[in-house]
């Protein structure tokens, strides 16, 4: 397929999207199912130009000053590709599965405006109704970082330290174009451009052999500042698929108990077969079964309860792209909701002296530090660590890294404008020792 052509098969994917109301990845599939003679190439293609018009879904539409597909698309073109406007024209030529030739109107648009003077939703590519809950968090930086939120993520790897270092899987991917991750020592990072094809990482040799797994690198931080170890009691209470639960494992050497169980146990079904291949044998899975509790037999015994806490997911626009145009304000109270009863379910895991450790990929305050300030009112005998404390087991990058989190008396934020990783929040909370 030609550019020209790609271009029209995106403008027709963004019409399918909002007229049939479904989401991305299925439209994606369901074209590529009508459309076999596109070949992968053509198929990344595609995908990346559609991702990339629901990224900048609200300041494409500005730019165009329309709000269709069509519009959405050129405008994109313009914002995230930066392309000028007789270049856009050039695609648009009119010919044999091109799109139509830019009318005058278009060619003005695209030549002339800009979202300079752009209301901060538009610039920054969110909901309206969000403004208020960004500017809460991030101020006049909502734009900045927003934008950030709405740029493409590369796919960041996590060394599973059970079976590899990082320096030698580094090595055996390096055809990959791999580099070691700035902040975790654990991970690596693939940069893929717009029309980059999925490099098949499930069929590397080390991928097979458990040596890595897909995670954000802010993923693989939230679970190092834990900072579970060797010999600990440590539960993972929103286990869901193991992401979190494989890193843990890795960080207790397989030594010590670790637990993991999530509310919903459609959400465990893959965790089993991704322990076995990383050669975790020291985890113990809890799937529910009718009401009784899971867990019933824990008695304020854990070192560590990791909380994963079910959120909004904010923090993962970047992969998720079209998830934030679909938000709702019910559903931020529905997550506040789940996140209370979570947060209630581990205090009467932890022992005197033990920690929890609470992580949303949400930048939202209502899911972060406004969870914490309700959680240490309502329990006391809970403190949170200190930011320096928690950050320290990043050794030499600690003070480093601390020092561009956003920081607050509840814990750190990561955000893509200041890590490079997916937004997520961090808090640990010490219990008071027995006395």
């Amino acid at each position: 397929m030609t550019p020209a052509a790609r271009l029209s098969a995106a403008i027709e994917l963004i019409e399918a999207i909002e007229t049939q109301r479904i989401p991305a990845a299925k439209a994606l599939k369901e074209w590529g199912t009508a459309h076999r003679f596109a070949g992968s190439g053509d198929r990344a293609g595609i995908a990346g130009l559609v991702w990339d018009v629901l990224r900048r879904r609200a300041s494409s539409a500005w730019i165009m000053d329309s709000d269709t597909p069509r519009a959405r698309v050129l405008g994109m073109l313009k914002a995230e590709r930066k392309m000028d406007v007789d270049a856009i024209g050039a695609l648009c030529d009119g010919g044999r599965f091109a799109p139509s030739a830019l009318t005058d109107t278009e060619h003005a648009a695209l030549a002339s405006r800009t979202v300079a003077d752009a209301p901060p939703h538009i610039a920054g590519d969110y909901p309206e109704w969000l403004d208020g809950h960004l500017t809460q968090v991030f101020g006049d930086d909502r734009v900045a970082e927003a934008t950030a939120m709405a740029s493409r993520a590369p796919l960041n790897l996590r060394v599973n330290t059970l079976k590899a270092k990082r320096d030698k899987v580094l090595a055996s991917m390096k055809h990959l174009g791999a580099v070691e991750t700035p902040w975790s020592p654990i991970g690596l990072r693939i940069d893929l451009g717009a029309d980059a094809r999925n490099p098949g990482i499930h069929a590397e040799e080390d991928f097979i052999k458990g040596a890595v797994e897909v995670q954000d690198e802010g993923s693989q931080l939230a679970a190092l500042l834990s900072g579970a170890k060797p010999g600990e009691q440590v539960i993972d209470l929103c286990a869901g698929a193991g992401g979190k639960t494989l890193a843990l494992a890795a960080m207790m050497q397989g030594k010590g108990r670790l637990i993991a169980t999530d509310s919903d146990k459609r959400q465990l079904a893959p965790i089993y077969e991704r322990l076995s291949r990383a050669g975790v044998h020291n985890c113990d899975i809890r799937t529910p079964k009718g009401p009784d509790d899971t867990l019933s037999d824990i008695h304020a015994s854990a070192d560590l309860v990791v909380i994963d806490a079910p959120c909004t997911g904010t923090g993962t626009w970047r992969r998720n792209p079209d998830a934030k145009w679909r938000m709702r304000p019910g559903a931020l109270e529905v997550r506040i909701k789940d996140q209370v009863e979570v947060l209630e379910r581990a205090v009467h895991l932890v022992k005197p002296g033990g920690r929890i450790a609470y992580i949303t990929c949400s930048v939202l305050p209502q899911e972060n530090n406004e969870q914490i300030r309700g959680f240490v009112a309502r329990h006391p005998d809970f403190s949170v660590v200190p930011v320096e404390q928690v950050t320290s087991v990043l050794w030499d990058k600690a003070e480093a890294f601390a020092a561009v989190t956003l920081q607050s008396p509840e814990g750190l934020l990561m955000t893509p404008r200041r890590t490079g990783t997916d937004g997520f929040f961090v808090s640990v909370l010490a219990r008071k020792k027995a006395e």
